[in-house]
C-alpha cells in the first residue's frame, strides 16, 4: 500500500499541474498575470499539503472534518466573490475555451484510486466506490464531450449540459458521502468500516482539499459559458431541455453575480 500512496502522490500532483497548466495560459495573456495566477494555484496546493503534513485534517490528531470543510468551502466562496467583484478575473475565466474547461476533467479517471483504496480495505463503502466510479465515468467521457463541443456536432450543447450537470452532481455526492461517513463528523450518519482516515492524510487529502473545489469551480465556469453561448445562438429555444438549461444556468449566474 505504500507503493499506492507514492503512485497516488505523483499522479495527483501531476494532475494538479496539468489543470493549472491548461487554465492559466488560456485565461491570462500577460506574462505577469500568468505568473501571478500560477502562483496563487501553487500556494493553494502547497497550503493544503502543508496543513496535511501537520495532520490538521486527521480527526485523530487535528481538527478533522471541520478543517476539511474549510479547505473545500473557502476556495469556492473566495473564487465566486472574486468572480463577482473583479471584472478582469471574470473576463479571464470566460476567455478559457469550453473545450479546455471540459478536457481538464480527464484527470478524474484517477477516481480509480478510490476503488483501489476500497478494495485494499482503506476506505469504506458507499463513499469510495460511488465517488470512484463516478469520477472514472466523468473523466473517461470528457474527451468525447470536448470533441462534440469543438466540432459543434448536432446536440453538442445538450450533451455538454448533461455531462456538466452530472459531473458537478458527482462531486456533491462524494462530498456529502464523505461528510456523513467521516469519523468525528457532526453530520455522520454512516458508520461503515474501515474509517475515512486515509482521505484525511497525504496524498489523498489533495483530492478533497484541492482537486474537488477546483473542479467544482470549473463546472460552474462551464455552466456560465454554456448560458452565454446558448443565449447568443438560440434566443428563441422553447424546448423543455432549453428551459431546464436556462433555469439551471440562470441560478448559477445569479450565484456568481
Amino acid at each position: 500500500m505504500a507503493n499506492l500512496d507514492m503512485i497516488g502522490a505523483i499522479a495527483l500532483t501531476a494532475s494538479a499541474g496539468a489543470i493549472i497548466g491548461t487554465l492559466v495560459p488560456n485565461g491570462f495573456t500577460a506574462a505577469g498575470s500568468r505568473v501571478g495566477a500560477a502562483g496563487v494555484f501553487t500556494l493553494w496546493f502547497a497550503a493544503v499539503a502543508a496543513a496535511a503534513s501537520f495532520l490538521l485534517f486527521d480527526p485523530r490528531v487535528g481538527f478533522g472534518t471541520p478543517a476539511m470543510g474549510v479547505a473545500v468551502v473557502i476556495p469556492v466562496a473566495a473564487a465566486l466573490l472574486l468572480g463577482a467583484y473583479a471584472p478582469r478575473l471574470k473576463a479571464a475565466i470566460r476567455s478559457v475555451p469550453m473545450t479546455a474547461l471540459i478536457s481538464v476533467h480527464t484527470v478524474r479517471v484517477l477516481g480509480l484510486f478510490f476503488v483501489l483504496l476500497y478494495l485494499g480495505g482503506r476506505l469504506p463503502a458507499p463513499f469510495a466506490p460511488t465517488a470512484g466510479w463516478g469520477d472514472i465515468f466523468i473523466g473517461a467521457t470528457a474527451p468525447a464531450v470536448a470533441w462534440l463541443v469543438a466540432r459543434r456536432e448536432p446536440g453538442w450543447r445538450g450533451a455538454a449540459w448533461l455531462w456538466n450537470s452530472f459531473g458537478l452532481l458527482d462531486l456533491l455526492v462524494a462530498v456529502g458521502l464523505g461528510l456523513t461517513s467521516a469519523e468525528g463528523s457532526p453530520l455522520r450518519l454512516i458508520f461503515a468500516e474501515p474509517s475515512m482516515a486515509a482521505i484525511s492524510n497525504l496524498p489523498w487529502i489533495l483530492i478533497p482539499g484541492f482537486l474537488v473545489p477546483l473542479l467544482a469551480l470549473i463546472h460552474l465556469a462551464l455552466f456560465d459559458r454554456l448560458l452565454i453561448e446558448g443565449q447568443a445562438a438560440e434566443p428563441g429555444d422553447k424546448s423543455m431541455l432549453g428551459a431546464v438549461a436556462r433555469s439551471i444556468a440562470d441560478g448559477m449566474s445569479r450565484l456568481a453575480d
